[in-house]
């Protein structure tokens, strides 16, 4: 199964200027490299069957002639070959000479697409030459090589669900693009052909211009540019050829190659067209248009050309994930000084554990606390010791608020579950959920009523991840005034608090690198022998980077098992077995569809990411939902 995954490649060709036959061989050698590497889609560069620069010799009835003749070479070429292909060349029409995309499949001409927005400025002056394709209010019957076809702005249904839309060069640089109305129409692979030509800066704007206009189309834009080998007359070209991908580049080849380039990647159509459903502001434009029929078989998609990040809520690069972190940092810290002010609190409760969480949720609190005005001795930190206290974290806990400045409590809970549990008839030796879950309840008992005494607001320290996997106690630690971890995920909550641990002083920072180096823990059961964390969440419920992958790609995208099994296997490579994938990916599923209960009525919370469980906003699901289904 290929999951959607539709292989693409942009060439840019080695040519001669106005030499049709040399050009139309490197056509079909560049659709026989294409078609040995899966790929089903080929786009070659504006002109590319005589070349951009021939000038007046266009208007020739000789390269007219050769022009035609090299693409019936093509077409012939392309006779009983899984693959559609676009090739740019000068078509006659009527009284005009327009410059077109020809889109061939299996030996046939199923369309040509012509320019619309013609330049005539600075180095360039095509009206000299061609008409504009917005002559044609729809398509028109049109003859080439001896093959009836239409000229004019069309589809091409490319199968699986990939839909491929045409403009050329100039098309992408104008205020509207035609792009956007091909998207509307149900395009989701823009294909431009293009003869962009050099000079200092303009690649990384033609790249942003490229990736920009595919996150608005939420669709794959695949660019092929014309090369070197143009004429150098006044101009040189680079043969830039880029895919991108709602927003993200996903493939680039090199510029100025003296051989013939081709740039491939494996689009997502189904993440495409998931997105769009998902979005109601993107419309379709539900009207009769011309869509031609260049389905292709594409059984299989082995994602040689596709970067799966087994880290989707991470950015990879350093300078990006600092930004990004600082920006969530902000958002967060600004959501809780706005519900501070509402609100009339005196400052914060907060329960410390010497965990990430909760240090996270303080380091907000401190930003707050600074955003209103308040000293951070207006923070009520409160740590509370239970049965699963180590040494380490009820260290790091006290230490880390006298080195922040906040006011220190502390309430040890023994006492107090061992009461709760005689009176509940529980016997305190039987280590099970009730044993767990008096210890949750009491400490957020506990911060309820500090907060209440004190006039404080108590801020909640769970994170994304909890949430989707319901590792948090009903109405314990599930609970609170204000949420600001809540949809921060617990892949990305190791790097907020190192990033703050960077811009700290050296005291703090201390503190919050070995709270980095802590396992993951609630410390709800004792510390084994040697006084360490026994109970380590990630060995009852699985890896959390794991989790976190099939979170993303679910409620981003609702992707089924499978796709996820499948992304997670090229994301993380050797790490993670496929028999250990299918295995977290149960839990996953389960524990998703059996917490919803929970994320049904969480505290308001500040969304910081692309997705969010909260109830009132990006997720919306019955609690009594079965996941039969989903496990399939």
């Amino acid at each position: 199964m290929n999951y959607g995954f539709f292989r693409t490649a942009a060439a840019s060709l080695k040519l001669r200027v106005a030499d049709p036959g040399y050009n139309a061989a490197e056509i079909n050698g560049a659709i026989d490299s294409a078609l040995k590497e899966g790929a089903r889609l080929l786009v070659t560069p504006e002109l590319s069957v005589t070349g951009y620069t021939c000038a007046d010799l266009f208007f020739t009835k000789a390269l007219q002639d050769s022009a035609e003749k090299a693409l019936g070479d093509i077409v012939s070429h392309t006779k009983g070959k899984n693959i559609t292909v676009a090739v740019g060349m000068p078509v006659p029409f009527s009284n005009s000479l327009y410059n077109c995309a020809v889109v061939i499949f299996n030996g046939k001409i199923m369309g040509a697409v012509p320019k619309i927005h013609i330049a005539n400025y600075n180095e360039f002056y095509e009206k000299r030459w061609f008409a504009s394709g917005a002559d044609f209010s729809e398509p028109r019957a049109v003859t080439l090589c001896g093959f009836e076809t239409k000229i004019g702005s069309q589809l091409f249904d490319l199968g699986g669900g990939a839909v491929l839309g045409v403009e050329l060069c100039e098309d992408l640089w104008v205020p509207n693009p035609p792009s956007g109305e091909l998207a509307l129409q149900g395009a989701n692979i823009i294909a431009n052909l293009s003869a962009s030509d050099e000079y200092v800066s303009k690649a990384q704007y033609r790249r942003e211009l490229i990736s920009n206009q595919s996150a608005r189309c939420v669709s794959a834009y695949v660019y092929a540019g014309a090369s070197v080998f143009e004429s150098t007359t006044d101009l040189v070209f680079s043969g830039s050829t880029v895919i991108a991908e709602n927003g993200a580049v996903i493939g680039e080849g090199k510029r100025f190659c003296r051989e013939t380039v081709l740039t491939f990647a494996d689009i997502d159509t189904e993440k495409l067209n998931a997105l769009r459903r998902s979005n109601t502001s993107f419309e379709n434009i539900c009207r009769v248009g011309e869509i031609s029929d260049c389905r292709v078989k594409n059984d299989e998609n082995d994602l040689k050309y596709r970067f799966v990040d087994p880290h989707p809520f991470v950015p990879a690069n350093d300078d990006k994930r600092r930004e990004r972190c600082g920006e969530i940092f902000s958002i967060q810290a600004a959501g809780l000084a706005k519900r501070l002010e509402h609100v009339g609190s005196t400052g914060a409760v907060i329960g410390i554990s010497g965990g990430l969480d909760s240090t996270l949720a303080l380091l907000v609190a401190v930003e707050a606390m600074k955003l209103i005005g308040k000293k951070n001795s207006d923070i009520l930190g409160i740590t509370m010791p239970g049965f699963g206290t180590t040494g380490r974290t009820y260290h790091n806990a006290v230490s880390l608020m006298e080195s922040l400045g906040v006011t220190v409590k502390e309430i040890s809970i023994k006492d107090a579950c061992i009461l709760h549990m005689k009176d509940i008839e529980h016997d305190p030796d039987i280590k099970d959920i009730t044993y767990e879950n008096t210890q949750a309840r009491e400490r957020t008992q506990i911060l309820f009523d500090m907060a209440n005494k004190h006039s404080k607001l108590l801020v909640g320290t769970g994170d994304l991840s909890e949430l989707a996997m319901g590792w948090c106690t009903y109405n314990g630690d599930h609970m609170s005034m204000y949420g600001v971890n809540a949809s921060v995920p617990k892949t990305l909550v190791r790097y907020l608090v190192e990033y703050v641990a960077g811009e700290s002083d050296e005291k703090t920072a201390a503190i919050l690198y070995d709270i980095l180096d802590t396992p993951v823990s609630p410390e709800l059961l004792p510390p084994d022998k040697n006084g360490a964390i026994a109970q380590k969440t990630e060995e009852n419920i699985g890896p959390y980077e794991l989790h976190d992958f099939f979170l993303y790609h679910f409620v981003r995208f609702g992707f089924n098992k499978a796709k996820l099994a499948f992304l997670a296997e090229k994301a993380f490579g050797d790490k993670y077995g496929g028999n250990e994938i299918e295995k977290w990916l149960n839990v996953f599923i389960k524990r998703f569809f059996t917490s919803q209960f929970k994320r049904s009525c969480v505290p308001d919370s500040p969304k910081v990411g692309s997705v969010s469980l909260s109830p009132r906003g990006d997720w919306r699901m019955p609690s009594d939902a079965s996941f039969s289904e989903f496990l399939k």
